[in-house]
């Protein structure tokens, strides 16, 4: 074992992956060293909560690690993230897992690890650490090893949101959002590391304002930055869209800016949505998502489905079929509906889970058969394209357009986080494929704003 160093396990979203790499950058800054699970003195788990599948992952995670490591004097267990804090009693929940643990954290003490690992080599155990103030982590600036290409800023946490189904709140709080100048200050950190991809987060990115700066605001701010990059926003709630469709347009009309629209609607039932509490209408989701499309043909579109939510008929279901033929969507996260700790949807009367399956299997398969051709009329297509890790072949690299297209890319020789021209000379399914092409002359002399 290597005295004062950690690992870091990291389940969820990325905000968790954001709340990682800023406690990972606090210890290195104290001194301490990241290596693998067996080395480690410290092993932060950093946890998720949204799913009940994702629960008992990380419980039986939790269990082996205790299994493993309780006999051991010198291994120090400590449990970050959303699951210990869900529900008044889920504190006591972890405990039972994993009763050899030296700390429980929450989501306002990451940046105390250092002075919260000096208190368990002092020989103390089992604490449970809780924070009275939310903290701005936009202000914390984090160190990236070489090489890295993609970069996380988050830009508020928590919701404005009362979603039946959802636990996360009870974790991570109402909305706070942080201020434009740390956001600004933070993706300039990054840039400079040589990063080429921002991502920016929280648990609903259309919900930041910020004393009247918007989100649109403060996007501006950053694409205007004299670096090349690509950056993506992250979820963004469906009543924004409806409500602010001109906000997002201006957003996608800006330079390196991904046209990626990730916006879970959850239900293409009408009467669904209002027993979740999403307070939106399909049509209305229809008649945003037409406007916006006439005016980004090329935009990717990522959605969420609840499959058997409480009180979902086969009528309801098949509303979200047919939403899902029509939107024919890039991405699609289904999640098979399981009951969270502290939500009112539990106490709701639930669907047969052979059910749940058999809807979520079909509509996986709808979405299946839809990306047959989705990218077709990306044949032949040519231009610039961020390259970010190896493929899946020999030789063969990983790389995403303006659109946040997946483009594979062979016989690549250059290095990771270049943007090079590539030409599309093959499509299949949801990929597309193609080679790198040298600029024409007339295009060389263009001045693209990057």
């Amino acid at each position: 074992m290597q005295e004062n160093s950690f690992y870091i396990e990291t389940y969820g979203c990325t905000s968790n992956k954001a709340d990682s790499y800023i406690i990972s950058t606090a210890l290195k800054k104290s001194n301490h060293t990241e290596t693998t699970l067996e080395n480690a003195q410290f092993i932060i788990i950093n946890t998720c909560a949204v799913k009940e599948q994702t629960e008992n992952k990380i419980k039986a995670r939790l269990k082996y690690l205790h299994e493993k490591f309780h006999k051991n004097p010198n291994k120090h267990l400590i449990i970050a993230g959303c699951l210990p804090h869900i529900a008044p009693n889920y504190i006591e929940v972890i405990k039972r897992i994993i009763p050899s643990f030296a700390a429980i954290i929450d989501l306002n003490n990451i940046q105390d690890l250092p002075e919260i690992f000096q208190e368990i080599k002092t020989g103390k155990k089992n604490l449970i650490v809780k924070s009275d103030k939310q903290i701005d982590k936009s202000l914390f600036y984090i160190d990236h090893s070489p090489g890295k290409i993609t970069g996380i800023i988050p830009i508020s946490e928590g919701c404005l949101g009362s979603c039946t189904y959802c636990c996360v709140k009870n974790a991570r709080g109402k909305l706070r959002c942080y201020a434009p100048k740390s956001i600004i200050q933070n993706v300039k950190y990054q840039l400079e590391q040589g990063i080429k991809q921002i991502y920016l987060t929280s648990q609903d990115c259309s919900t930041y304002l910020y004393n009247g700066t918007t989100l649109a605001d403060i996007v501006k701010k950053i694409v205007f930055l004299d670096r090349k990059f690509f950056l993506r926003i992250g979820m963004i709630n469906p009543s924004f869209l409806i409500k602010n469709t001109d906000q997002l347009i201006s957003i996608f009309n800006l330079p390196k800016v991904y046209q990626f629209l990730h916006i879970p609607i959850q239900s293409g039932s009408n009467r669904v949505l209002k027993e979740m509490q999403r307070k939106y209408l399909i049509s209305d989701i229809i008649d945003n998502i037409d406007i916006l499309r006439k005016e980004f043909p090329s935009l990717t579109i990522s959605t969420d489905i609840i499959c058997g939510f409480p009180g979902e008929t086969e009528y309801d279901f098949h509303r979200t079929v047919n939403l899902i033929k029509w939107l024919n969507p890039e991405i699609l996260n289904i999640s098979k509906y399981t009951p969270r700790p502290g939500t009112k949807a539990k106490d709701m009367e639930q669907i047969n889970s052979r059910t749940i399956k058999e809807r979520s299997i079909g509509l996986s398969n709808v979405f299946r058969n839809s990306l047959e051709h989705i990218n077709d009329s990306w044949k032949n297509w040519e231009g610039k394209v961020l390259i970010l890790h190896e493929g899946t072949e020999h030789n063969q690299v990983f790389g995403r357009n303006f659109a946040y297209k997946n483009v594979f890319i062979d016989n690549y020789n250059g290095d990771f986080g270049r943007f090079v021209n590539v030409k599309i000379d093959r499509v299949d399914g949801f990929n597309l494929f193609g080679n790198v092409t040298r600029l024409k002359k007339k295009e060389k002399k263009k001045k693209i704003l990057m």
